[in-house]
């Protein structure tokens, strides 16, 4: 890797489109396309191809007129940006329904995130078995961190616990914290924070609901009914 991208910071918007490519990209190499246009690959990412050809810029990419991008090749540029040349092992902090269904989702192994362990602080839970790990106790969380050589952390339990387990993640060593709790942590600067909030996104997706419903009803249309006030 050269001096110039160690120095070059792509844009953290453009950073999260990478993953969708991503994803896009393997599905097409699947079904066997060798090339894709930046037309193409718009379509399928939802963003316009401008965009899309600004965003492989930035990874040196800028494809052959006429042609496309080399599907393949694309996929190693972006999967390098991303850090997943290799893996990235993942400690779990809650092993309730949430961190359950997590450790027990296989996609993140199959994506460069293996699960290393799972830790809660419930006597219960600890010994049982979630997606082939043993839950062990979170005092055993520095231990994990440090044999397994974890950088990211997920945090999975309810809102009151977030921030002690937070806390025991950044003082285990753990770098990055992907937060599933409806609390906002404080964390060091250096400690980086991906926020999950389910409530927030179907709030988002309300708005847009209702927005529609709005616009129906001043066309005229009769698409839906506009969602009674809910009770306070």
């Amino acid at each position: 890797m050269s001096a110039d991208r160690n120095r070059r910071r792509i844009p953290d918007a453009t950073v999260s489109r990478l993953p969708v490519y991503l994803r896009i990209l393997g599905e097409q190499a699947d079904e066997g396309v060798d090339s894709i246009s930046s037309e193409r690959l718009a379509e399928l990412a939802g963003v316009n191809a401008a965009k899309v050809r600004k965003d492989l810029s930035y990874l040196g990419s800028y494809g052959t007129r006429g042609v496309g991008y080399e599907v393949g090749y694309l996929v190693y540029q972006i999967r390098r940006e991303l850090g997943l040349t290799h893996d990235w092992p993942v400690v779990i902090v809650g092993a309730g329904n949430l961190g359950q269904a997590l450790a027990g989702y296989g996609g993140f192994g199959e994506r460069g995130f293996p699960v290393a362990g799972v830790v809660d602080v419930d006597d219960a839970k600890v010994g049982s078995v979630l997606g082939g790990v043993r839950v062990r106790h979170i005092d055993e969380l520095p231990q994990i961190v440090r044999t397994k050589r974890v950088n990211i952390g997920v945090v999975a339990t309810p809102a009151h616990a977030a921030q002690d387990a937070a806390d025991r993640l950044v003082a285990a060593g753990v770098t990055s914290i992907l937060n599933f709790a409806s609390v906002v942590l404080a964390v060091p600067r250096a400690i980086e924070v991906r926020k999950v909030d389910l409530a927030v996104e179907l709030q988002i997706l309300s708005y847009h609901e209702q927005r529609k419903a709005s616009l129906h009803a001043v066309s005229g249309g009769a698409a839906g009914a506009v969602p009674r006030p809910a009770s306070a």
